[in-house]
């Protein structure tokens, strides 16, 4: 596939939706070139007719040119339900602009609602952070998709959130209550709240099981310094961009048990979804956005 669809390629694209179109095409130019060709992309308003269905639909212009009846696919025709939720709280602003782990998330996001429109799949779209901040309803229209990606792009600045703390398991709850027919639910998030319990996670997540939905999770970090911990040896003030709390010191001397407590928390994740049958995939602010298109499509094949 094209490895220059990552966020360097793009850190000075301001058209949300031109990039979220190059990047769905680049995408499906690299499946037929790799060995994931089996995958089927179709881009389609239209279907067969099939005898004994309403004619109301037929598109009778196509008919006069091909001879072939057509019937015109609609909103409630979708094969499948989605909604997207986005964390918006401030550590995903991190490690910088451009390079942070909300950009990553958002341009993902976008490529994955362009391409569930262009296959007549319904999208919706969630934002959350201490709360659930925004939710839109599921559709696939060219004026919806605008208007998704409008809001996408509202977030990258984090100015524009008007957010700080994170409460991971509050939001799925209320999201899981919220989202009333079955569907396909997209998490982005960096897994980091305020109080960290893996147990409240564990049963919002086990909420949205229980609402029959399917879950696709991505866990979104700057691995090189969040998980690695690659710092320079020399003093560093860090800074928690959700509580304001600041330390100065040299990461060498903290590093070991640092990995230790990232180790855990990665174990964590992984076991928790395991036991609840969630997919899981681990992406890196500098992975190519094909790895979540790609993800996306391995789900979407399972859930036939």
């Amino acid at each position: 596939m094209d490895s220059n669809l990552n966020l360097s390629s793009f850190k000075n694209f301001d058209n949300i939706e031109l990039l979220a179109k190059k990047l769905v095409e680049g995408f499906i130019t690299g499946l037929h070139r790799s060995p994931y060709h089996g995958f089927s992309v179709e881009f389609s308003e239209y279907k067969h007719y099939s005898f004994g269905e309403s004619t109301k639909n037929i598109d009778w212009k196509i008919f006069a040119k091909t001879d072939q009846l057509f019937v015109k696919q609609y909103e409630e025709e979708t094969n499948l339900r989605c909604t997207i939720l986005m964390d918006i709280s401030q550590s995903m602003y991190y490690p910088e602009p451009k390079y942070d782990k909300i950009r990553f998330s958002i341009y993902c996001a976008a490529a994955l609602t362009h391409l569930m429109t262009s296959q007549r799949d319904a999208v919706g779209l969630m934002g959350f952070s201490e709360d659930i901040k925004l939710i839109t309803p599921q559709k696939s229209s060219r004026s919806h998709l605008h208007r998704l990606l409008v809001q996408l792009d509202h977030w990258i600045k984090p100015e524009n959130t008007q957010s700080s703390t994170s409460q991971i398991a509050e939001s799925i709850h209320a999201a899981a209550e919220k989202i009333s027919r079955r569907s396909l639910v997209i998490i982005f998030t960096d897994m980091f709240q305020s109080t960290l319990a893996f147990t409240d996670i564990y049963e919002a997540l086990q909420h949205l099981k229980h609402k029959k939905h399917e879950v696709l999770l991505f866990h979104v970090s700057d691995q090189n310094t969040e998980k690695v911990f690659d710092f320079e040896n020399h003093p560093y003030l860090f800074i928690d961009s959700e509580s304001g709390r600041k330390i100065k010191i040299v990461p060498s001397l903290i590093k070991e048990q640092y990995m230790k407590k990232t180790e855990k928390f990665y174990h964590h994740i992984t076991q928790m979804c395991g036991q609840l049958k969630i997919d899981l995939v681990m992406v890196d602010t500098g992975d190519d956005f094909d790895k979540v298109l790609y993800s996306y499509l391995v789900k979407r094949r399972k859930m036939k």
